[in-house]
């Protein structure tokens, strides 16, 4: 006797404000029937359809336009620890790819990397397995001294993005209303930051985040 195998499908959530970024995942997959794509443009929207949609993969650009793609893993992680997330990026910082997956991040694509490597990222998390740009693994293999060293692995989640919100430029009172937290809990961490970093005054601490690339 047949059995009749049915192939599941995998829906992957994609979170990234550009819309060629997000033509461009939907052409991928385009031709794959068993993958369902799921797209948002920001943070909240982001958290949004994952909470409606439980989407097998959660593909997260680092910046976007609300909050970082790491506020929106910690978001979504806090929600359900099990989410399997790839983080999304035009910065190949090692010690970007390092604090994603010490955030939990099963994944990490490179936006400079062929679109196909993006593909095999999906299936190989979906599977359960972990993935990250081979140039990625070599460099985070490589320069383990320097990511050790570098300030964006000193820092918890919620410093980082702090740090983030105001080297875009946001006030103190606008990070706090962005991440849902208290002004005091902000100047308090603005105040950490500035010692963590050997920060003279808060423009100074702006200048270190956008040198960071974090802005």
């Amino acid at each position: 006797m047949m059995q009749n195998f049915v192939k599941s499908t995998t829906r992957v959530l994609i979170v990234d404000d550009h819309p060629v970024v997000l033509s461009g995942c939907r052409s991928l997959f385009a031709s794959d029937a068993s993958v369902k794509i799921d797209e948002a443009a920001d943070a909240k929207s982001g958290h949004r359809a994952f909470t409606a949609r439980k989407p097998d993969v959660t593909v997260i650009d680092i910046k976007l336009p609300d909050v970082s793609g790491f506020e929106l893993m910690r978001r979504i992680r806090k929600d359900d620890p099990d989410a399997k997330i790839i983080m999304f990026s035009m910065n190949d910082d090692p010690a970007f790819v390092v604090r994603a997956i010490e955030m939990g991040a099963q994944g990490y694509v490179s936006k400079g990397d062929d679109p196909r490597v993006l593909v095999k990222a999906v299936r190989k998390v979906a599977a359960g397995e972990n993935f990250i740009s081979p140039q990625l693994a070599e460099a985070v293999t490589f320069s383990s001294a320097a990511i050790k060293a570098n300030p964006a692995t000193q820092m918890s989640a919620r410093e980082l993005e702090i740090l983030r919100l105001l080297g875009r430029g946001d006030k103190i009172v606008e990070v706090a209303d962005a991440l849902g937290i208290s002004y005091k809990t902000v100047a308090n961490t603005t105040s950490l930051l500035k010692q963590k970093l050997g920060a003279k005054n808060h423009s100074d601490l702006i200048r270190i985040a956008v040198e960071m690339g974090l802005g």
